[in-house]
């Protein structure tokens, strides 16, 4: 393997292959299609992570194809129970972890995470957000070995672990 972690860039072929890797790897994971209520992040991935500051979308690619993705930018979600806690300046939020089967096992994951606390820490961010899925067996394990604690634990049909890492 000869594995370059980058930056994406701005350009409609590589966001266009970023865009085919996350739906392909959402296929295989959760068993579902591209769908705007839970996906409208990729279908405008130039609007949410490439164009607005204080955002970047990161992948790994192997012999030209990518094989990882990673995207942070600021934390804008409005969940009742963290009112008042989070705000887009001072908190990030990781989005788009993704390792192609492959390859996991191989430590690219931690270095997506710490390309993205790296980012965050030079952009001014405090602290970074994020949400996973207890039923994603190596998940929450995965994000508590990189630091991240666990805020709340959701009861829902998507049972969703929310977590925080201070910066």
């Amino acid at each position: 393997m000869n594995i370059n972690v980058r930056e994406i860039k701005d350009n409609d072929l590589e966001i266009n292959a970023a865009k085919d890797f996350l739906f392909n790897q959402i296929d295989k994971e959760y068993h579902i299609g591209p769908t705007p209520k839970f996906h409208y992040d990729i279908f405008d991935l130039r609007d949410y992570y490439i164009s607005p500051d204080k955002s970047n979308f990161f992948v790994a690619i192997d012999d030209e194809k990518i094989v990882a993705t990673a995207a942070i930018r600021p934390y804008d979600k409005d969940y009742e129970f963290f009112e008042g806690m989070y705000s887009k300046d001072d908190t990030a939020s990781i989005w788009r972890l993704m390792v192609d089967k492959e390859y996991r096992r191989n430590g690219l994951a931690r270095i997506l995470v710490e390309l993205m606390e790296d980012f965050a820490r030079i952009e001014g961010y405090d602290r970074i957000y994020l949400h996973s899925h207890r039923y994603l067996e190596a998940a929450i394990p995965f994000w508590k070995s990189m630091g991240y604690e666990t805020t709340l634990e959701e009861d829902d049909y998507d049972e969703t672990t929310h977590m925080i890492k201070n910066l």
